[in-house]
Formats: structure tokens, C-alpha cells, sequence
């Protein structure tokens, strides 16, 4: 299984687009966010989406309500477990305890820090895809995790 994973996108809507563009192009199975999306309007691209999408909020995102109500009930309260594809995953915003968490999950995904942290753990991976927006470092990036494989690819957009 091939999962798109953002986070930090905080409203730049031509990073979005090229996002939601490559994962339509790559064909991924299912794309999850890790906060701060930040305004609602934001769904009117990711509703572009080939596939699946899932998210949870990030200490940026305002209009929680209005968010939740654009996201039709695809965006959670952090941390969020969830399983895919057979393997467990528990999706954050802040990375509270991640080592620790690490040894409980499959997947452990955050965002928030803006910067781009891929490990390998003794059961599968720690991500954070850095940030979409670019805004902070000057990159835009996100990942594709192939489940399958264990693997993570890392993209600039």
C-alpha cells in the first residue's frame, strides 16, 4: 500500500495543488495530513483527491467547526490509531512521547516542527514529511510511504 503523507501546509494552496496532483498522478491508496491545514476553503483542493484522505488538527487550524464540516468527518483530535493495509499507525500533531510510541505502532507519524525527520524504528518508521507550505525552511516537501516495503520516499514540490 502506498500512502501520501503531508503535514504543514497552512493554506498555500499552489502547494496543495501540486500535492493533491502528484498523489493522483502516483495512483497512492490513501493520503493523511498531520495538521495545520489551517482554513477550511483548503478541502475545495484536497476534494481533488483519486483517494481517500484522513487528517488530524493541528495547533494552527482555526474554525474547527467549519474544518470539521468541509472534511465530512476525515479530520480527528490528535493522536489519532487507525490501522491500513494491516499495519497500525497512531497520527499526531506535536510529536509528545514519539520514541516511546515508537515501539507500539507500526507507523508513527507527526508533524509540526517543520522539518523533516524519517526513522527507521525496530517495528517500521517515525515521519514527519517537513512542511508543504515551505514557509519555514524553504522546502516543500512530502512523503510516500510504500507499506509493502517498509520504505519512504521523500519529494519536493
Amino acid at each position: 500500500m502506498n500512502i501520501g503523507i503531508i503535514s504543514d501546509s497552512h493554506d498555500n494552496i499552489p502547494a496543495i495543488e501540486k500535492a493533491v496532483d502528484l498523489f493522483n498522478d502516483r495512483g497512492v491508496d490513501f493520503v493523511i495530513h498531520l495538521g495545520d491545514i489551517v482554513s477550511p476553503f483548503c478541502f475545495d483542493v484536497f476534494d481533488r483527491l483519486n483517494m481517500d484522505f484522513i487528517g488530524v488538527f493541528g495547533n494552527n487550524d482555526g474554525e474547527w467547526l467549519y474544518l470539521e464540516e468541509k472534511a465530512r468527518n476525515r479530520l480527528f483530535k490528535p493522536p489519532h490509531e487507525m490501522e491500513l493495509g494491516g499495519k497500525n499507525f497512531v497520527l499526531m500533531h506535536e510529536p509528545f512521547g514519539i520514541d516511546k510510541l515508537a515501539n507500539e505502532y507500526d507507523y508513527c507519524l507527526y508533524g509540526h516542527i517543520h522539518i523533516i525527520d524519517i526513522r527507521k524504528t525496530k517495528r517500521g518508521h517515525i515521519i514527519n514529511p517537513g512542511e508543504l507550505c515551505g514557509y519555514l525552511t524553504g522546502k516543500k516537501t512530502l512523503t510516500i510511504l510504500d507499506t509493502s516495503k517498509n520504505e519512504v520516499e521523500l519529494i519536493s514540490v
